[in-house]
């Protein structure tokens, strides 16, 4: 759920535009510095292992791999090595509602309480902080809401006041693997059951007023199912996962043998959390979570990154029309609204760089997210770039990985 800082995203933009102006590196694909930087972490045992997937110019996409799947394991890491990648998870929901707004299924603009009517008798927090003392909301909250996390929900991560504890003793998560406290409730049943606690829950804000990162997309999940009439995992099948070959992609691991360790970060070196052997991602899940549930390899999510750097074509296979692709890749804050500490926009399921908020190193339509176990992704359809990253690590605020990523590209483009 925690995505790279701003500033990092900037420069590793800038990289890219760089490396777009030098056609030879594009034409040999060469990455020596990027597979140094990913060797020495690896040698410094801050990571097991590492793949990144690069294009630039519309090149082919090049894998830079390191490592290995676990700090214990004789395999080597590489492009279809299978990482958890928390809220990179988000893009690929915002894509799968984008699919149903083509197919007429769906409007931006859609009140939620459409598919769950719970949802019209919302109530807002009058001070979330100190109590859960409601009134009743003014605005519907709206399938954009949820797009953008400005439909005033929470995570029980973003603090510790009535709400969110409330959310806990819901067992409203939007996540497997968070440590257990006391008072906590069981996870609901299914998706559905989920978005019919979520709407008991006072809002912490007045939908579509201000921006709080939350299970919005988890919720936009439950919409899916009941706007397109299949499980929400199937639509994401058989709408993307399919057509572009995502074929290690799921809200499990596929293979587990191919499956990475994910680690925290202590003093004393990396503690393993969450291994292939004791996983809750060996079966399916009750609960598909659209904002942090996927698992997925840099060869499947670099495809997910190409077909919207492609407007909605991968190669032959078109899943969207252009203009879907750039719905997506839009600005869909509800006006006067604005995201995270630079004020930039932010489309369906990330963040999206507008003509506001553009510098040197940004292009406007520039759009991605990024994972809390250090997995990120980013797309500049003006440079025609795409980066992902996926390595297995948290706090991923810990080590400045992206930044270096971005001037190791700096030094492959010279």
């Amino acid at each position: 759920m925690s995505t790279a800082p701003l500033l990092e995203r900037r420069q590793l933009l800038a990289a890219l535009g760089a490396l777009a102006a030098a056609p030879a590196l594009a034409r040999t694909r060469r990455w020596p510095a990027v597979q140094a930087l990913l060797d020495r972490y690896v040698a410094e045992r801050k990571i097991a292992g590492a793949s990144a997937a690069l294009s630039v110019s519309g090149q082919p996409v090049a894998y830079v791999n390191a490592g290995a799947p676990a700090l214990d394991s004789s395999a080597a890491a590489n492009e279809h090595t299978l990482w958890r990648i928390y809220s990179m998870t988000k893009p690929v929901t915002g894509v799968a509602a984008a699919v149903l707004i083509e197919d007429g299924k769906l409007r931006l603009d859609q009140p939620v309480a459409d598919f769950f009517p719970a949802y019209a008798n919302a109530q807002v927090a009058i001070d979330p902080a100190k109590s859960l003392d409601a009134r009743p909301a003014r605005n519907p909250m709206t399938v954009r809401h949820l797009l953008t996390h400005t439909g005033g929900l929470t995570y029980t991560i973003a603090g510790k006041g009535p709400v969110q504890q409330a959310y806990r003793a819901k067992g409203l998560f939007g996540f497997y693997g968070q440590p257990p406290e006391p008072g906590d409730g069981p996870l609901p049943a299914s998706l559905a059951e989920f978005a019919e606690r979520l709407a008991t829950v006072p809002l912490v804000a007045e939908p579509g007023t201000t921006y709080n990162y939350s299970v919005g997309l988890d919720l936009l999940g439950a919409v899916i199912e009941r706007a397109s009439g299949m499980p929400f995992d199937a639509f994401l099948r058989a709408r993307l996962f399919g057509p572009l070959d995502m074929r290690s992609t799921a809200f499990r691991a596929l293979d587990m043998n191919r499956f990475a360790t994910n680690y925290l970060i202590t003093p004393q070196g990396l503690l393993a959390i969450d291994r292939p052997g004791a996983t809750t991602y060996a079966a399916y899940p009750a609960i598909p979570f659209g904002g942090a549930g996927l698992v997925s390899s840099s060869r499947d999510y670099a495809r997910f990154g190409m077909m919207l750097l492609g407007d909605g074509a991968l190669g032959r296979e078109r899943v969207m029309r252009p203009e879907t692709a750039r719905l997506v890749r839009s600005n869909l804050l509800p006006a006067g609204v604005t995201a995270l500490t630079d004020r930039s926009g932010y489309g369906a399921g990330g963040r999206v760089v507008t003509p506001e908020t553009q510098n040197a190193n940004d292009s406007v339509g520039s759009y991605g997210w990024g994972g809390a176990a250090g997995t990120s992704f980013w797309i500049d359809p003006r440079r025609r770039a795409m980066v992902t990253l996926m390595t297995q690590f948290m706090p991923a605020e810990t080590y400045p990985i992206r930044r270096e990523l971005r001037d190791a590209i700096l030094a492959d483009a010279a």
